[in-house]
């Protein structure tokens, strides 16, 4: 039986509550599956939009079944079909990886990383994407007062969404390990299918007919091509710009750890208002204020970018994206149609969702060396501004003149002025005039969009040649560079030498001169801890073994003895290529030449060592200024040891901007009983590319350690101890509690 006027709460609490719990499963799932894959491909950035890909591709999958099912199929038969694949859905559980499951170490691990994912929770996931257009196609069917428009339900979806999403680093994760987490959510996955099918019972007591849902309204045209395209392209833009966002800001701004959930939570957020009854009140304010900060954002982002920490460059982009987002959403949300197209509706959203994060994650990386398209996708979202149709009608020619005039005076500038840098203050100064006569185009979208872009590429084109980059490259790790660099030397006199960058972060660098070019520098110099260290058992180490984990630009190898055997474990094949090019650095032709260089992760290479067959370890592995958290764990230490000489000594590289590492290794070397030394270098005196660094050293047993106790080169204390966080392992990390009181 049919209610037509149904007004009951208990049915929106139902049907919002199926949605809340859906998507508050979906983006639990997310970060635990992650932090379960990041150990088996050393902590990169990119093993997260990698999984982004996957996890909007699936969703597609869900919207297209959903669709499918709802317009293809009687009411019963959409009952029964779902029910079955809901029962077929728990042969997946519990969530586990593959077993034997390894990553290829000589070529790139995207196929590999989406094969693992769909083996492992591809079937309940794809039930969990079904639930947001299905249970909201059911709501339009239930008979309930408001059922002619079930968007608002959406916002349920987005709240779950957003609180799983800012639960799971502050809440879930200091809380319990990885194998209580993945029993909880087998338990809320039960309850989200008995919600499911409550909500099938609902609409089969309340169904108005038992045919496929075609309502026959005269509101309800079918959308045109134009009204597709438009829905298309206003969730693929944001969808690139997220993930472009978080890329860029873990890269070039900061590599903090949890970064990329500020703009998850902007994007989620975004969707939350535009689908409420604020959006018609907001939009408009969204519009303008989004013309109104460009000027500013464009001037101290890209033209002329400040002195400002980290955080208030993070500001400056994070609200760049949320007007932009806010912006692209509110048009589609204003495009919405008859709940007779609901399914295609949200089918092209998800559709352009898995396309966005294709094009950052399989695209840009093989065309772009850098990450240009988060730049793009900001020009892009200008486009997409209300009106466009109306400017591409009105002198289109005309609007797209002057920014091709600018380009063409860039290249010409370039092509025909020897030392274009001479006159960089006058260009960037001509750039911010022309950012701020853009506001005059506001209402013209094709016109504002084109002028904004051409002087970003021109801005980005000047820092370019003033950075003096001599290589910059991509791969599935990160951004890697090679900049030729000044400093003045111990003469006085300036002096070339080249520096290697991951993201924003420096990872070696060499002067050279013949003379110094095998002094190693940076993090890894002579007065430093670890040259403290080669020093201090020069007269015992003529044979040692030594391993070391992070390749960098090679400056370790310079203290290898010829007696010695080097390992050399580095998980990016383009470091092992810039670190063996002489054209860039030279310390591994001239210093390395008995190393083995493996490459993979550490912790799966180093397993497959013998046994007691190391005298040093050296940990150095950072993704740009992180240390993966799996080089960190209680079973990782434990594994270091394992493989070291009983009288074997670790050294551990920990200078960090963001995160106190020492807490994590304290207590792992106070729970095992082990011996240990840390020393907080800072130089005494100014010397060329010699720079503060943090190491610790751990032994079994303190007489091994005492050389450096005893030493007067540098000042090695033990370490502190630590009674205020768990110990770290496989199953539990807790990023938070490390955080330096400064952020």
């Amino acid at each position: 039986m049919r209610f037509p006027s149904d007004h009951r709460l208990s049915l929106i609490f139902l049907f919002a509550g199926t949605l809340f719990t859906s998507a508050s499963l979906m983006f639990v799932l997310q970060p635990l599956f992650g932090k379960i894959l990041l150990p088996l491909l050393g902590g990169s950035p990119a093993v997260w939009n990698t999984c982004m890909v996957f996890y909007q591709s699936l969703l597609f999958l869900g919207y297209l079944y959903a669709h499918t099912l709802s317009t293809r199929l009687t009411q019963r038969r959409q009952i029964q079909l779902h029910a079955a694949l809901i029962l077929i859905s728990f042969l997946a559980l519990p969530l586990a990886l593959p077993e034997n499951t390894v990553p290829p170490t000589d070529s790139n691990p995207t196929f590999w990383l989406l094969w693992t994912l769909l083996l492992a929770i591809g079937l309940p996931f794809f039930v969990v994407s079904t639930t947001a257009p299905l249970i909201q196609k059911w709501f339009a069917h239930v008979g309930h007062h408001t059922s002619h428009d079930p968007y608002y339900l959406y916002a349920a979806s987005n709240t779950g969404s957003l609180i799983a999403l800012l639960s799971y680093p502050f809440l879930l994760e200091p809380s319990i390990g990885l194998d209580e987490q993945r029993a909880y959510w087998g338990i809320g996955y039960g309850l989200l299918c008995a919600m499911i099918l409550a909500c099938a019972w609902m609409l089969s007591q309340n169904r108005q007919t038992d045919g496929p849902a075609q309502e026959n309204n005269a509101q309800a045209d079918d959308p045109d091509v134009y009204t597709q395209l438009r829905w298309l392209l206003l969730a693929f833009v944001p969808s690139s710009l997220l993930l472009g966002l978080t890329n860029f800001i873990s890269t070039d701004i900061a590599s903090v750890p949890l970064l990329w959930i500020i703009p998850l939570t902007v994007y989620l957020l975004s969707f939350i208002i535009v689908f409420s009854k604020w959006n018609d009140r907001l939009h408009p304010l969204m519009v303008v204020s989004q013309s109104v900060f460009l000027v500013p954002f464009i001037v101290y982002a890209f033209i002329n970018p400040a002195d400002l920490p980290y955080w208030a460059y993070l500001i400056l982009h994070v609200l760049a994206f949320f007007f932009a987002v806010m912006v692209c959403h509110g048009e589609l949300a204003k495009m919405r149609p008859h709940t007779r197209h609901l399914t295609r509706f949200y089918l092209i959203m998800s559709f352009a969702g898995m396309l966005g994060g294709m094009f950052n994650t399989f695209v840009a990386p093989f065309i772009f060396n850098g990450i240009y398209e988060y730049p793009i996708m900001i020009v892009a979202a200008l486009l997409l501004r209300p009106d466009l149709k109306q400017s591409l009608h009105k002198r289109l020619l005309l609007q797209i003149t002057p920014p091709a005039l600018l380009i063409i005076t860039g290249f010409a500038l370039y092509t025909f002025v020897k030392n274009l840098l001479d006159y960089f203050d006058a260009i960037v100064i001509s750039l911010m005039v022309l950012t701020c006569l853009t506001f005059a185009l506001r209402s013209r979208p094709a016109a504002f969009s084109a002028l904004t872009g051409a002087i970003m590429f021109l801005a980005l084109g000047v820092h370019g040649l003033s950075s003096h980059t001599l290589y910059q490259e991509r791969t599935f790790f990160g951004v890697l560079s090679v900049r030729e660099s000044v400093l003045t030397n111990e003469q006085n006199q300036p002096e070339t030498y080249h520096e290697l960058f991951h993201g924003t972060t420096k990872h070696g660098a060499q002067r050279l001169a013949a003379s110094l070019s095998t002094i190693p520098l940076t993090y890894y110099s002579r007065p430093g801890p670890i040259g403290q260290l080669f020093s201090e058992y020069d007269n015992s180490d003529q044979n040692w073994t030594i391993g070391v984990v992070g390749l960098g630009a090679g400056a370790l190898a310079c203290y290898s003895k010829p007696g010695q055997h080097w390992t050399l474990y580095e998980i990016d094949p383009l470091v092992v290529d810039i670190a063996e090019n002489p054209k860039y650095f030279s310390y591994l032709s001239q210093c390395a030449h008995h190393a083995t260089i493996t490459v993979g992760d550490a912790r799966l290479s180093l397993a497959k060592e013998p046994d007691h067959k190391f005298d040093l370890l050296v940990m150095d592995a950072f993704s740009s200024d992180s240390v993966p958290t799996h080089l960190l764990t209680e079973e990782a230490v434990k594994l270091y040891f394992k493989k070291l000489k009983p009288d074997g000594i670790l050294a551990f590289h920990i200078t960090n901007r963001h995160l106190s590492l020492k807490k994590v290794l304290s207590i792992h070397a106070e729970q095992l009983h082990l011996a240990s030394l840390i020393q907080e270098f800072k130089p005494e005196h100014e010397i060329p590319l010699v720079v503060a660094t943090d190491w610790i050293v751990i032994a079994n047993k303190p007489e091994i350690l005492q050389p450096l106790v005893v030493s007067r080169l540098g000042n090695w204390q033990k370490m502190p101890l630590y009674f205020d966080m768990r110990p770290w392992t496989d199953d539990f990390t807790n990023i938070v509690s490390i955080w330096r009181e400064t952020l």
